[in-house]
């Protein structure tokens, strides 16, 4: 099953994003995320932002288990142009293009058809079998008596009091 998320008219370079993107093709989805948390470039937030959006679409909408999912397919395209002008000397003027990109996500998965209740119920067995171990390993629990405070403290607030005297 493949999942599908979009971004249209980011307002950054496409060769500026391509250059993140390219780091994250192929990876895991938690690897992706991982990779691209430490990227010191500008593009990451919205890229982390619209991988995101792919895990919960899948989750969400196809019931899909996070740990399963792969970035299968990314793609960026050139959006709308933004023309601007700048004026240069002897009264002429310079076009400046504010470039626009379209993200296109698609997600995969390892392997294919395995949904979030089947996960869920693996869960369950493991965790049953872990309470019964935990059952028989509890040691008493030792009880404070209440209205007791400790009196240590008294020493350390007369030498380092806030205001001196």
């Amino acid at each position: 099953m493949e999942v599908k998320s979009k971004t249209n008219n980011l307002r950054l370079a496409p060769r500026k994003v391509r250059a993140v993107v390219n780091l994250i093709r192929g990876k895991g989805v938690n690897e992706a995320l991982d990779q691209l948390e430490f990227l010191v470039r500008r593009p990451s937030s919205s890229v982390i932002k619209l991988v995101k959006s792919a895990i919960a679409n899948a989750e969400n909408n196809f019931h899909l288990v996070r740990e399963n999912l792969f970035i299968k397919e990314i793609k960026v395209d050139e959006g709308v142009k933004l023309k601007r002008f700048m004026p240069r000397g002897f009264g002429r003027a310079s076009t400046i293009q504010k470039k626009t990109s379209h993200i296109t996500l698609v997600l995969g998965e390892r392997v294919a058809g395995l949904k979030k209740s089947e996960v869920d119920k693996q869960k369950k067995e493991k965790i049953l079998k872990t309470d019964r171990i935990n059952n028989e390993d509890k040691k008493p629990e030792i009880k404070k008596e209440i209205g007791q405070k400790a009196t240590n403290k008294g020493f350390v607030k007369k030498m380092f009091q806030r205001k001196s005297i």
